[in-house]
């Protein structure tokens, strides 16, 4: 036989799925009723948005995410679209504003108050006028400010610079002409220099979203892809839709070659579209289907086979729409590492799912939370449409770690010469790791090390004594009793030591972060 059984070693195989509870869930929100096959859902750490149902026009709600429970009928929305609204993003630089399109063929951005809604939000920030007929979709680009991407079925794409004081834009930056029917999807690459689409034509396409020309395009027939995906560094694609057979199915492509996808897999016989999100931290997959209550999810991987399948989470009620939180806002402390807000309409209710690794240490578990993108842009407007590419500036997840990012630069411990202008303290950090790593350190050098250094030489020396007892220079045991003493030091000993480990991990992982961000944003100039 060929078949040969295969084990894989993976710290996400026994991930699970975990619903909130009733207290924890957002009861009686109005869900809107729109057949449109969108997310109507947006959520960030401060907010959750949901696009509602308003007469005589379209509205979402704003809700403060710790504001749970069940939702007053007289609820404030946000309205002032003339149709109903289709899509709602959050800028993912900025917490406090939102966008959103709609069926009267505008796009607006909205500044949501820090402090709670009283009254219904009717006064928009920008309106974006520009396209001939609806607008179905929405999307910031991933690492340069205030650009803006929408799609109408008017068959275009517009590429919006918001870095303007005009209440009212006319006209948009560029304009993407390629396609030949109604766009169903967008997706970025990690540093926004492509941009994949799927048509109603079933064809997928990878545009150069600043010149506007067709980079590759997938005419296989065997797959009608309604969603595409890009899969972070991977180079590759994923799209969702239907096999030939109408069973729906998922296709794996590589980004430079769309004539035949790497790997097909059908799921079922179901008619709802599959919403996939990916996770470049962990490289998970998630499958989420439209009327369906199961959430699948997949570990990805370069290699052969792409695609391996973990689990799912199972739950009775079917789910109209889906929004996930940036990874800023996850539960660390729990090992939460995704999470999705389910709108179950049948119930008028919005239910929280959390992704959690199964850990048994309560402390921060480094290798599930790689630094992830922050929210700093690392390009201006300008930059990005003059044609410069640059990767998301990344964060460290762990609770109170500063953020990871060269703009405004990392402050700098202060030196014992008070006198040093501030305009010099970028160029010292090499040259003083240098001095603090040194084993014999001159007199001249010890003068100039800071007192953090001191007390961190200090904090080494007393790591060898726990609980003021010598571990090195200790006499062995002579009785049972001083074998347990001697076994149970050792043990909190070599756990304080991963601790310290896991600690100097973390901050040599940030001055690397430093010093790429650094170079990165000395190669501007």
């Amino acid at each position: 036989m060929s078949w040969h059984p295969q084990y894989r070693s993976s710290k996400f195989r026994h991930v699970f799925g975990k619903p909130a509870s009733k207290e924890n869930c957002y009861d009686s929100v109005p869900i809107t009723r729109s057949v449109h096959d969108n997310h109507f859902c947006a959520v960030n750490p401060h907010f959750i948005a949901v696009v509602t149902e308003c007469a005589g026009g379209g509205a979402f709600l704003v809700i403060p995410l710790n504001q749970t429970g069940k939702l007053d009928p007289h609820y404030p929305k946000v309205c002032g679209h003339r149709g109903n609204i289709l899509d709602i993003k959050w800028n993912p630089f900025n917490d406090f504003e939102i966008a959103s399109c709609s069926e009267d063929a505008t796009i607006k951005l909205w500044d949501i108050p820090k402090q709670l809604l009283t009254r219904n939000l009717t006064a928009y920030r920008k309106e974006l006028v520009g396209h001939a007929r609806r607008v179905g979709l929405v999307e910031w680009h991933p690492t340069a400010a205030n650009i803006l991407f929408s799609s109408g079925y008017d068959y275009k794409v517009m590429i919006w610079n918001l870095d303007t004081k005009e209440s009212v834009i006319m006209s948009p930056m560029r304009t993407i002409s390629c396609h030949q029917d109604v766009i169903l999807s967008m997706s970025f690459n990690t540093n926004g220099s492509l941009l994949a689409t799927t048509c109603k034509d079933r064809k997928i396409r990878v545009v150069d979203p600043r010149l506007g020309t067709v980079l590759q395009e997938a005419s296989y027939k065997g797959h009608r892809a309604s969603k595409v995906l890009f899969l972070g560094n991977l180079k590759k694609l994923l799209s969702t839709g239907t096999s030939r057979w109408n069973n729906r199915q998922m296709a794996l492509w590589d980004q430079d070659d769309l004539s035949v996808p790497l790997t097909e897999e059908d799921l079922d016989g179901s008619s709802g579209v599959l919403f996939p999100f990916y996770d470049p931290d962990t490289t998970m997959l998630y499958v989420v289907g439209k009327g369906d209550g199961n959430i699948r999810y997949y570990e990805v991987s370069a290699d052969k086979p792409h695609l391996t399948y973990l689990t799912e989470f199972r739950s009775y009620n079917p789910q109209k729409g889906i929004g996930a939180m940036p990874k800023r806002g996850l539960d660390v402390s729990s090992c939460e590492i995704f999470r999705f807000y389910k709108l179950i309409t049948t119930k008028s209710l919005i239910e929280p799912v959390s992704m959690i690794v199964p850990r048994r240490s309560e402390s921060y578990q480094e290798d599930i939370y790689p630094p992830t993108a922050g929210t700093q842009p690392s390009l201006t407007a300008h930059e990005w449409l003059s044609g410069m590419n640059k990767e998301p500036i990344l964060v460290s997840l762990r609770p109170g770690s500063q953020l990871l990012s060269p703009r405004p630069l990392p402050p700098q411990r202060p030196l014992s010469n008070a006198a040093a202008p501030a305009s010099l303290l970028p160029v010292d950090p090499t040259p003083k790791l240098a001095t603090e790593d040194s084993r014999r350190p001159s007199p001249l050098l010890e003068e100039k090390v800071p007192r953090w250094a001191v007390e961190h030489r200090l904090e080494e020396k007393k790591s060898w004594l726990t609980n003021g007892f010598d571990v090195f220079e200790c006499p062995p045991p002579k009785t049972e009793n001083e074998l347990l003493q001697m076994f149970y030091r050792q043990q909190e000993e070599i756990r304080r030591l991963r601790e310290l480990l896991t600690q100097r991990e973390v901050e040599a992982k940030q001055l690397e972060l430093e010093i790429k961000n650094l170079r990165m944003d000395s190669g501007q100039f």
